[in-house]
């Protein structure tokens, strides 16, 4: 059982996406995130609720209205993706059991239990230090991770993609309208 939910792994690809080739922001719609990904929408729109609320996206508005990066890809860490999306979650539940050994016959003598837990004082060591490293890794190091693997039309078929898609929104949204005035003016008539 993993420690993060696929909630994590969601949201961080999808901010990828969100830093554009340049390191710049660019926008996109969370059902075109799912799209472009292969993601449950519904999951992912959950997601997004969480990362607007610890303000690492905002909504932009308009016809072609999604999400953005809420500040530069170089501000945002991989651990506050974490804690948005899942809390701030312990590693270790220490249960005290140090206590509990069958020879103390349930009169546990006090050098047993004296000070911090052993076990769990290297669980909160081990805790910080992934915490730490997480903390220092940023969206745009892991977007231009990504942007050195894949091969250089890769990013440019992304932007397409994306360019595509809000053209063919903008293009529906403008035939609704249109619709709809055909419809107010034959009512006039």
């Amino acid at each position: 059982m993993s420690l993060y939910s696929a909630g994590v792994e969601y949201g961080i690809h999808c901010l990828i996406f969100l830093v554009g080739n340049h390191g710049d922001t660019r926008e996109a719609s969370v059902r075109d995130l799912a799209e472009l990904q292969g993601v449950p929408l519904d999951y992912l729109a959950k997601i997004f609720t969480r990362l607007a609320k610890a303000k690492l996206v905002v909504a932009t508005e308009g016809v072609r209205g999604g999400f953005k990066l809420a500040r530069p890809a170089d501000e945002i860490s991989v651990l506050d993706i974490v804690n948005a999306i899942d809390g701030q979650k312990l590693i270790f539940d220490c249960r005290e059991i140090r206590g509990r050994c069958a020879l103390f016959e349930g009169a546990t003598p006090d050098w047993a239990v004296a000070g911090p837990c052993a076990v769990h004082g290297v669980m909160l060591t081990a805790q910080k230090r992934m915490e730490e490293a997480l903390a220092q890794q940023t969206i745009l190091d892991l977007a231009r991770r990504v942007g050195r693997k894949a091969p250089p039309e890769f990013g440019v078929q992304v932007e397409h993609w994306m360019n595509d898609r809000r053209e063919k929104k903008s293009a529906a949204n403008a035939q609704a309208s249109d619709d709809t005035l055909i419809q107010v003016s034959e009512i006039r008539d």
